[in-house]
């Protein structure tokens, strides 16, 4: 008979469900990130890769190692897949067959909102649930209070994993039932990002004409772009209720901008495309009638499919 008080017993049955096996297949940067994260987390965690010696280091801090992809999956309820691409994952899936029967995939790989809803599909037709999943963050953040994993699928199968998937970062949120969710905000977040990247180095490249260093540049740079981070919210809400009004300049002030930006562009010999692109959809936006609203406007052009 069991002396432990209930408060010491129901620890310790609290410690055991918490610690839920774990497959992790891929042990990219990314993917070696996410075990050594449920490792630490105290997941008894099995480990696969193409290229076994990717292994090494997970299994000398307490992974078990797996010969094949089915041997993974054999071990765990829970089957993390982080690698290129969503071919890459059905090709590691996909002959796994009824192996995956009653298991919970999760995708981490990168990929399209379709080919999330395609291998949600898959796995259902091996008897296994899906979870599809971005992560936001880079690799040596995972596990801490700085990383941001989203997911997309059925709620009751978020929450039911959600304290082991919280193991790899405290900003760990559900979407919502649409497979494809997680894998249409990270494009629409690498989206901002490049652009606000693109536009740092083109600005970059008009100073280093000039002869002007990037790191002088890069304070400018940064107030820059926290002044635009400080505009999204109310951006949004204009985006939500189709209404622009003109809280800085006009579509038209705007325009006027933009081609001084392309003019100074070519005469320091400096590529064009991205400012001509810009100045594009503000012609396009003013030719709509939208020249008197505020920048935000420019949401009706992005709605529209391009002629490529």
């Amino acid at each position: 008979m069991s002396t432990a008080s209930p408060d010491e017993t129901t620890s310790t049955q609290n410690d055991d469900t918490d610690r839920t096996p774990v497959a992790v297949l891929g042990l990219g940067m990314m993917g070696a990130a996410l075990a050594a994260a449920f490792l630490r987390a105290g997941h008894p965690t099995t480990v696969w890769n193409r290229t076994a010696a990717k292994a090494e280091p997970l299994v000398a801090a307490g992974a078990t190692p797996a010969a094949a992809p089915a041997e993974a999956v054999a071990a765990a309820p829970l089957v993390v897949v982080c690698v290129s691409d969503h071919a890459s994952v059905r090709a590691i899936l996909d002959p796994l067959g009824g192996a995956l029967d009653g298991r919970t995939v999760v995708n981490l790989s990168s990929g399209t909102s379709r080919e999330a809803r395609e291998t949600a599909a898959a796995a259902a037709r091996h008897g296994a649930a899906y979870l599809g999943g971005a992560i936001m963050a880079v690799p040596e953040t995972i596990g801490t209070a700085d990383a941001l994993l989203v997911y997309a699928g059925p709620r009751t199968l978020f929450d039911r994993h959600e304290p082991v998937l919280r193991s790899l970062g405290a900003g760990t949120s559900h979407l919502g039932d649409d497979h494809g969710l997680a894998a249409l905000n990270e494009m629409a977040v690498l989206s901002v990002m490049w652009n606000v990247l693109n536009g740092f180095l083109h600005g970059a490249a008009l100073l280093g004409a000039a002869g002007v260093d990037a790191a002088a540049f890069a304070p400018l740079a940064k107030n820059g772009i926290e002044t635009v981070a400080g505009w999204v919210p109310d951006y949004a809400r204009q985006i939500d209720d189709g209404d622009y009004p003109v809280l800085d300049a006009s579509v038209d002030t705007h325009l006027t901008t933009m081609r001084h930006l392309v003019d100074e562009s070519a005469a320091l010999g400096v590529s064009t495309e991205l400012p001509a692109l810009v100045r594009a959809l503000a012609d396009r936006a003013v030719a709509a009638g939208r020249g008197g609203d505020g920048y935000a406007a420019l949401i009706e052009q992005f709605r529209e499919p391009s002629d490529g």
